[in-house]
């Protein structure tokens, strides 16, 4: 399974997502869009979107964090 989270520091959705990873021990891969700018035009591209957070399980993008979306991408 491949998580990856797109995420800014000053973002409270961002740091519910990745609370709920660590709660669930998903693993999960973080990438500062505030500070690396190719992994925030890759997030744009991937998702369309500038908001963060930006989701990706198993190449399944989710915006925001959206709990009911994120458990059914983590189903398998």
């Amino acid at each position: 399974m491949s998580v990856s989270i797109y995420t800014t520091p000053s973002c409270s959705y961002c740091r519910l997502a990745k609370e709920y990873f660590r709660r669930h021990n998903i693993a999960f891969t973080e990438y500062n869009v505030a500070s690396d700018l190719r992994r925030a035009e890759e997030m744009v591209r991937r998702s369309g979107q500038m908001g963060v957070p930006v989701i990706d399980i198993n190449g399944r993008i989710i915006l925001g964090f959206n709990e009911a979306e994120i458990e059914r991408a983590l189903k398998r």
